[in-house]
């Protein structure tokens, strides 16, 4: 079992994803693909007139504002214009492909949080009627029922809550649940860097290998986004997870010279 991560930011090539997922499914690999859609979140929304605004917790980690409005705007790309898109890719591949939200059939499933903590020009402040959340619980067996029948599952955000409500969550923490829920082999996270940097944006600076048991220490190097994707590569291998490895989503194959051991290997 394979499960892989697409980003959502500008610059990753779903065509060349596309044809390197053909070829695994092709070669008889149990793939989940799970992606986001950030940067054309961000481009829809400021043309919609509501556009994106980014919350920083006082732990330091940065997540988007989720009121109503920006829940629909974040559904409309995610689930539609970004996972039909990369459907549609691969079912043109000859790979039957089905995308769902974390939200159908409760696949993914957690708490919304009732409150967040921010820091709002360096004071700290409370922020409330947030639409996030986070993932505990997969639905192993509604995604075992399509794999059994040769069914690729797609996901994106939003999750469901306990009561039932759309919550956006973060990606990269979804699919390191997915990883962990099915004890995988690998977590592939794809991105529009080469990996984790010592010294971003210097693409010279590839960290290549890091010990599960070091992870800890490389989160202070970690960048904005990428300190999400290092809290779930901590998850997942805590929960059985054989390797992670954060890898470039700009180039050719990309998951299987990930798999070959380009990039960022976690563990393993």
């Amino acid at each position: 079992m394979l499960v892989i991560k697409i980003g959502g930011s500008a610059g990753i090539d779903l065509d060349l994803a596309a044809d390197d997922l053909a070829g695994l499914a092709g070669a008889g690999r149990r793939l989940i693909l799970v992606h986001g859609g950030s940067a054309l979140t961000n481009e829809i929304s400021a043309r919609l007139g509501h556009p994106p605004e980014f919350l920083t917790s006082v732990s330091g980690y940065t997540s988007r504002r989720t009121d109503r409005k920006t829940l629909e705007i974040f559904e409309m790309v995610y689930c539609g214009a970004v996972n039909k898109g990369l459907v549609e890719r691969l079912q043109g591949r000859g790979v039957n492909a089905l995308g769902l939200a974390g939200l159908d059939g409760r696949i993914w499933e957690g708490p919304r949080k009732e409150r967040i903590k921010v820091m709002r020009q360096g004071r700290p402040m409370v922020v409330r009627d947030d639409y996030t959340g986070r993932v505990e619980k997969v639905n192993r067996p509604l995604l075992e029922g399509l794999l059994a029948q040769d069914l690729l599952p797609v996901l994106t955000p939003p999750a469901c809550s306990w009561n039932g409500e759309a919550i956006n969550v973060d990606g990269d923490r979804a699919a390191a649940a997915t990883a962990a829920a099915f004890g995988a082999e690998a977590l592939v996270i794809l991105s529009n860097v080469p990996g984790l940097l010592e010294k971003f944006p210097d693409e010279s600076t590839l960290i290549r290998s890091i010990p599960a048991a070091g992870i800890d220490a490389f989160m202070a190097v970690a960048e904005d986004r990428m300190k999400k994707k290092v809290m779930g590569a901590a998850e997942a291998l805590e929960q059985g997870v054989g390797r992670v490895v954060f890898a470039d989503g700009r180039v050719d194959r990309p998951v299987s010279r990930a798999l070959a051991g380009e990039g960022t290997v976690i563990g393993g």
